[in-house]
């Protein structure tokens, strides 16, 4: 692995040889290394918030007397603050750097982590989820920035964004399996108080080996600002809200219109601003519209899959909050397995194939387990489905991140890496509310079984259309990205 993501930071200087007899190439390799491992933890740390509560609602529910629908906050208070300001602070880490951005936004992720360990009340727990959420927001923009500005275009860059995606993809399963173990282990207070070290460790790991990226002096782009975080959090508030409430609901409609007249808002604003806060540059190109369409579609039915196989799990096999989370474990361990791969793939066979051939294995994978029957046992009829999804993800998530760096607009890394991963957090807010929508309507004349698996039809329904869409456009689109002389080049700022 050393020599993967070996990458000298501060320059050549082989030469020199410190009293401990270790060179100093090999001292800044080392220091690569830990810094790369850094970005990945980051990443996985702030994907496995979003679904660790999961398993831990029912014991939250009991210890601090949460209404039905206060619990929703718990989840929703999380994903409203961190969907909702990504595109917002993806710009702040251009402004003050990639690196500091990182360090402040998990500063206050694992603060606000400690204190909903020990709130008192359901009210400060949903306060300290929501802060939690707002670092995550800081955070996570300069993940995949520092990635870029740490690593060289190549097998290197490749066997790094495969580690990223990894954390990245499998986070919600990890954090079912993790938040089964913590809840039945140690009491659902744990849940939170598990940020608090490993932050503590990216901070430490992100000042000592990461270097900073240079900081731009443009204005803000403070119309731009304001309407996408109108945009995204109308957007998130009225997906989650229509899970609960119907789609008919005022507060849905509102909340739609409200998105839709500040994403409208945001287009005229982006269309003159020069450092805008979306380039709109990446929806008007096939090659970086389609990868971040296919991704925002592919979480929607991911993210909505976890959704589901949980309420399976524990409603028709009634397994355990532990037991529900390693029903998981194949999931994780086949992703791993074949995102270790993807590197040695993607040169041979490039990101269109090995993307194409990784969407078909997930629209496989749900198929198969859209046909599961309740007298099925876990083996019979989730075990196969889910290896077949590990080997999917392995395969998807790579290629789909790759194409979209890669064809970031000069100057506008940033800003790519947060409506990247702003897409994904809106599409699994779709997803979750839209399947969870059919669940309850077939759950209600069919059972509960039957509900759960018309709903992954759904699921079946996104990934499928993400893979219909990324199929037509391969066929048309140019040449690899490494000898596409049109692309524009990545610039960190």
């Amino acid at each position: 692995m050393t020599d993967t993501l070996s990458l000298d930071l501060t320059g050549p200087a082989e030469g020199l040889h410190p009293p401990g007899g270790e060179s100093t190439g090999v001292r800044r390799r080392k220091a690569s290394i830990l810094g790369l491992i850094t970005v990945f933890i980051t990443q996985l740390m702030l994907v496995v918030d979003a679904s660790i509560v999961n398993v831990a609602l029912p014991d939250i529910q009991k210890a601090l007397h949460f209404t039905p629908s206060g619990l929703s906050w718990v989840v929703t208070g999380y994903a409203l603050a961190f969907a909702g300001l990504m595109l917002l602070t993806g710009k702040l880490g251009s402004k003050i750097g990639a690196k500091r951005a990182l360090i402040i936004g998990t500063l206050v992720f694992i603060l606000a982590s400690a204190a909903g360990g020990l709130a008192p009340t359901a009210s400060a727990l949903i306060v300290a989820r929501i802060v939690q959420g707002i670092g995550a927001a800081i955070a996570a923009p300069s993940t995949l920035v520092l990635l870029i500005e740490n690593t060289t275009p190549g097998a290197q860059r490749n066997r790094a964004m495969s580690l990223f995606v990894l954390a990245a993809g499998s986070g919600g399963a990890i954090g079912l399996i993790l938040g089964g173990v913590l809840t039945t282990g140690f009491g659902w207070e744990w849940v939170m108080f598990v940020n608090v070290p490993i932050g503590v460790l990216i901070a430490l790991g992100a000042a000592f080996f990461l270097g900073e990226t240079e900081r731009t002096r443009e204005t803000l782009d403070f119309g731009g600002a304001a309407t996408s975080v109108i945009a995204m959090v109308g957007l998130v508030y009225g997906f989650t809200s229509a899970a609960s409430s119907g789609w008919g609901s005022p507060v849905v409609i509102v909340s739609f219109a409200v998105a839709l007249a500040a994403l409208i808002g945001l287009v005229v604003i982006e269309r003159g601003h020069h450092s805008p806060v979306v380039p709109l540059q990446l929806f008007t190109r096939a090659r970086s519209a389609v990868p971040l369409v296919s991704m925002l579609l592919v979480p929607a039915g991911m993210f909505a899959f976890f959704y589901l196989i949980t309420l399976f799990t524990q409603d028709v096999y009634h397994f355990s909050a532990l037991g529900t989370g390693l029903s998981l474990l194949p999931f994780v361990v086949t992703m791993i397995v074949v995102s270790q791969l993807a590197p040695r793939l993607l040169p041979q066979f490039g990101e269109r194939l090995v993307g194409a051939v990784g969407l078909a294995a997930l629209v496989v994978g749900l198929g198969w387990l859209s046909q599961l029957h309740a007298d099925e046992s876990y083996v019979s009829g989730i075990l196969g489905p889910i290896i077949v999804m590990g080997l999917g993800a392995g395969l998807t998530f790579a290629p789909l991140t790759g194409l979209i760096m890669a064809h970031a607009p000069a100057g506008h890394v940033g800003a790519t890496s947060s409506v990247l991963q702003t897409m994904q957090q809106l599409g699994g807010s779709i997803g979750v509310a839209v399947l969870s929508t059919v669940f309850v309507s077939a759950a209600a004349t069919a059972g509960i079984a039957s509900g759960l698996t018309t709903a992954i039809v759904g699921g079946v329904v996104f990934v499928g259309l993400a893979f219909v869409l990324y199929a037509l456009w391969g066929s048309n689109a140019p040449a690899a990205i490494e000898g596409d002389a049109d692309a524009s080049p990545v610039v960190v700022h």
